[in-house]
């Protein structure tokens, strides 16, 4: 079994569970999830709406992040999911997930898949502010 385990974008509602559950495993001592939620500022500017795109080749960018991290990484699963469309303050925008034999190698894979995730997958942010101005993130 491959050690990438769900990958996906999407319109629809995240689910913890479901990434929970992809990377959960017998050999696994450890799981670490990283939940990205909208937040209603963004340095300091009240934040009214928020809205993701993706370009058409952006899973295939996400592959290609996930198996290079399952490759270098000492772990037992990868998980993430993206959200695109419009979402509202406190719906969940991004779940990555990392399962390992011990907790240290968990967290590293967990850090670097959300990381890697937000320079090299090509997903934008288009953001409303309460003073009807917007930007693209």
């Amino acid at each position: 079994m491959s050690a990438v385990r769900l990958l996906d974008i999407r319109d629809t509602a995240l689910s913890l569970d479901e990434v929970y559950q992809a990377v959960a495993d017998p050999s696994a001592g450890g799981i670490c999830v990283f939940v990205g939620t909208v937040r209603d500022h963004d340095e300091g500017t009240a934040v009214s709406a928020l809205g993701y795109s993706s370009h058409p080749t952006a899973l295939d960018n996400l592959r290609v992040v996930a198996e290079r991290i399952a490759d270098e990484c000492d772990i037992v699963a990868l998980a993430a999911v993206h959200r695109i469309g419009e979402l509202t303050i406190g719906d969940l925008a991004v779940v990555v997930a990392a399962s390992a034999a011990h907790r240290a190698d968990a967290f590293e894979a967990c850090r670097r898949l959300i990381d890697e995730l937000k320079t090299d997958v090509p997903v934008w942010k288009h953001q409303t502010f309460a003073s009807g101005d917007s930007a693209w993130v």
